[in-house]
């Protein structure tokens, strides 16, 4: 039998939804099937675009279809191929450069536009946009975006929905000072309230976004390319790149070109059909549905579920009765799920909230009947998969109200992610079933990397993923299959730390991009340079090539970044014991550049809050101190009690000691920081037990070494690692600690995990008998890197670049007063 032909104009996420439904249904027995799609690439998951912006997503590691997929499933695809014109007539559809397909069966999936606001001076005199502004809506959008953002300063999103915060969320990692510039009076105005939009406005201003409400866009100034943006309120705001973010629209001029019914979508029927052509069906952004639009991703994969099913013939009585809208995503990494409506409609609703502003998270419930007609989770969705079922199901919500919100209050909790039933949507972003991961588990998929790439759970925003591991490890029970890349010291490179040491030492690698080239078939991967940086100058010393872009901002300008976009400037004084001179040095440095806060910190040190960027260096050379090193991953400060100098019970000079070991040890580098601390007896007025090493006097001399300590948000002990007898033996024993630590321990891996890891009795074996005669060369190695240390705050006087302590554009009218971002 002659196969009917089926061609789908749109390639996007419900188009090739569409495709991949149909295929296992037998499709390709009955139609040949032809796709039309205006990018020239295979399908990709646009959920991840601000990724792709940021840095932190390689374009390839999207796509959900490559090209190959489409001739290995015998799909054809026009690429890059914009269809012009539908002859419902002829049954043609006509694409750019004469490509012409006759159909039987026609499907237009053809999604949303990005909305442009009206805004003078929004292109230039050839009709094109002015240099520096963007829409963000594509892969190429995002490619665009990025080569602009690596020369400019600051970044204007307009538009703050969850498409404009994210594409914000990707300047901001770029290092970009980023404002979002919003019409309405709170953010996301489409998902939450307004008090839920003031509290996510918080949690992203603590980020470092500049946020505006209330501001409708009216000019784009600059000639050739944007110099700011002007309001309708007459203020302004300089910048040099411009986001336009500012909602979608469905795309139906095709549509309506053709004749057919369109409103505010394509209209189309229960059975997605629209009403005057019975072989043409719509769905996706662009359909309609008894009078309403979607552009959520789940309704998608329900339109593309049952036209699979009327197309090849399994279900040709399948009907689309429309969906209940909820969807679980990430905002700029926070979590958020939203589900029905939003706020009571009358007196028979009844709300519940819960509020903790300060930690982000806001609950709100919407109870109709006792049952949920509406919920909002920002900052917690650990509920989420209950409440969801119970929204779905139209399930009577308990009498104790506090079970929903916290089902441990109750005595019978609804049930957790393992209990739901199989048909429960686990993944919001990919429409993937609780059944589906379970099956997919059955075939094999028995690490979360594999179940994730076989189902696509958990590729999206992420929020699920915690839910697909517990599955997962319910699946296996005792019979787990190691995911090997657990074991890599960096995600980009696919080596475990001591084959990544082996490779750098034998090619002689000694910068991140030499690496990235050798190691990764020249693909770089942003989420690795810091631990790759860290890595290189441990293992090369002075000799390590050093790449500024390839550390955090903490790092290129030696001060920690605070929430207000200025720095923390914190100066070694060593062991705790000043003098009146330093005091008075360091009030003179805060009276004169008006230093927010001046505090002590839990380290015995001074720190002097709120310095600009720019100011930096002037800082530095009037205080005339060492840095202290408490922005670095790095051997932080000793914190010392008075000793046996001036304390009653001081059994040992545990002053004299941390002065000892912070000036041999200061700014040495390491997985992760070090905080020390020596105690003059067992009292432990330092916390040294607490501390990842400490050295404790005991009496007669000797001196307990301690290490594998914590005392943040986890309390642990540290391990008794040895006994000696004077303050070279603590020197000596914990240079080696630290070397074989610096040596071993997985990137942002503090000393209590990797002490457990490694396990306290083979420390002792290797570090103070020395079973496997390391001991003389870790001497060697740290007294090398102590000997190649160097100031970093010497660059007061010799900057590294010319502009590493420069300012960004100033602001203009009533922006001038928003702090600059730096480079993130």
């Amino acid at each position: 039998m002659k196969k009917a032909k089926l061609v789908v104009i749109g390639n996007g996420m419900a188009g090739a939804r569409l495709v991949e439904e149909l295929l296992p249904r037998g499709g390709a027995e009955r139609f040949d099937i032809v796709m039309f799609g205006d990018e020239p690439y295979g399908n990709y998951n646009r959920i991840l675009l601000s990724g792709v912006l940021a840095g932190t997503h390689d374009p390839q590691d999207i796509f959900i279809n490559p090209l190959s997929w489409y001739q290995e499933t015998g799909v054809t695809l026009h690429a890059g191929v914009r269809v012009e014109r539908i002859d419902c007539r002829q049954k043609l559809v006509h694409g750019a450069g004469g490509i012409t397909e006759h159909y039987d069966k026609l499907v237009i999936a053809t999604g949303s536009n990005a909305f442009v606001p009206p805004l003078a001076g929004l292109k230039n005199e050839s009709g094109q946009y002015k240099e520096g502004v963007f829409v963000f809506r594509t892969l190429d959008d995002c490619t665009a975006i990025t080569h602009h953002a690596a020369r400019a300063k600051r970044a204007v999103v307009i538009g703050g929905g969850l498409l404009g915060l994210e594409a914000a969320r990707g300047l901001l990692e770029l290092g970009l000072e980023v404002h979002v510039v919003h019409l309405m009076g709170h953010l996301m105005e489409l998902q939450l309230d307004a008090k839920g939009g003031a509290i996510l406005q918080r949690s992203l201003e603590a980020m470092g976004l500049h946020i505006h409400l209330r501001k409708n866009s009216r000019e784009v100034l600059g000639n050739e390319r944007v110099s700011g943006l002007r309001f309708e309120d007459g203020g302004s705001l300089a910048c040099d790149l411009v986001v336009i973010s500012a909602g979608i629209r469905p795309n139906v001029e095709l549509a309506r070109e053709a004749g057919l019914l369109v409103e505010r979508g394509i209209v189309v029927g229960d059975d997605l059909c629209t009403p005057h052509d019975r072989d043409i069906y719509a769905l996706g952004e662009c359909a309609q549905h008894r009078g309403r639009t979607y552009g959520l991703v789940a309704p998608l994969w329900e339109q593309a579920q049952v036209l699979a099913d009327r197309l090849s013939g399994r279900n040709p009585r399948a009907l689309y009765t429309g969906s209940q809208v909820s969807t679980k995503l990430k905002v700029m990494g926070i979590e958020l799920a939203v589900m029905g409506t939003r706020e009571v409609t009358g007196e028979q609703d009844e709300e519940v909230t819960y509020v903790d502003a300060a930690r982000g998270i806001y609950k709100k419930l919407i109870l109709r009947d006792q049952r949920l007609a509406g919920a909002i989770l920002l900052g917690d969705t650990s509920t989420a998969p209950n409440l969801l079922h119970t929204f779905e199901r139209g399930t009577q919500v308990p009498e104790s109200r506090a079970e929903l919100l916290f089902p441990s209050v109750g005595e019978a909790a609804l049930p957790s992610v393992l209990q739901l039933p199989d048909t429960a949507q686990v993944c919001n972003c990919n429409g993937v079933s609780k059944q589906q991961i379970l099956a997919a588990v059955s075939k094999g998929h028995r690490t979360l990397k594999r179940l994730c790439d076989a189902t696509r759970a958990g590729t999206g925003c992420g929020s699920c993923k915690k839910d697909v591991q517990a599955l997962l490890e319910n699946a296996v029970g005792d019979t787990p299959i190691e995911d090997p890349s657990v074991h890599y010291y960096v995600p980009g490179v696919p080596l475990s730390k001591p084959e990544l040491v082996a490779e750098i030492k034998a090619r002689g690698l000694r910068s991140v991009s030499a690496v990235f080239d050798a190691l990764a078939d020249g693909r770089e991967d942003v989420a690795s340079k810091t631990g790759l940086a860290s890595l290189l100058k441990t293992l090369w010393g002075k000799d390590y090539e050093d790449e500024r872009d390839a550390r955090f901002i903490n790092d290129r300008v030696h001060a920690n970044i605070q929430r207000d976009a200025t720095f923390s400037v914190v100066p070694r004084i060593f062991g705790g014991v000043t003098t009146p001179a330093q005091l008075r040095q360091i009030a003179d440095v805060a009276e004169r550049h008006n230093v927010k806060m001046v505090k002590i910190t839990g380290g015995q040190r001074i720190d002097l809050l709120g310095i600009p960027k720019e100011k930096l260096p002037e800082v530095w050379r009037e205080l005339g101190m060492p840095s202290g090193h408490a922005y670095a991953k790095s051997f932080r400060t000793c914190k010392t009690c008075v000793g046996s100098d001036f304390c009653r019970y001081g059994l040992g000079d545990s002053t004299g000691l941390g002065i000892a070991i912070e000036k041999r040890f200061q700014g040495l580098e390491s997985p992760h920081k070090m905080k020390l601390a020596t105690a003059g007896c067992p009292r432990n007025c330092s916390e040294a037990t607490t501390k990842d090493l400490g050295a404790v006097a005991i009496g007669g001399g000797r001196w307990e070494i301690l290490v594998g300590g914590a005392a943040g948000s986890r309390v642990r002990k540290g391990d008794l690692l040895c006994v000696v007898d004077t303050h070279e033996d603590v020197l000596k024993l914990m240079g080696r600690f630290m070397q074989y630590y610096r040596e071993h321990g997985k990137y942002l891996e503090r000393t209590h995990d990797f002490v457990e890891r490694v396990g306290i009795d083979k420390l002792r074996r290797l570090l103070v008998e020395d079973e496997e005669k390391l001991a003389a060369r870790l001497d060697a190695e740290i007294q090398a890197a102590v000997d190649a240390y160097v100031d970093p705050w010497e660059e007061a006087v010799r900057p590294h670049h010319p502009s590493q302590f420069t300012r960004t554009l100033p602001a203009e009218s009533e922006a001038s007063g928003s702090v600059a971002q730096p480079e993130a």
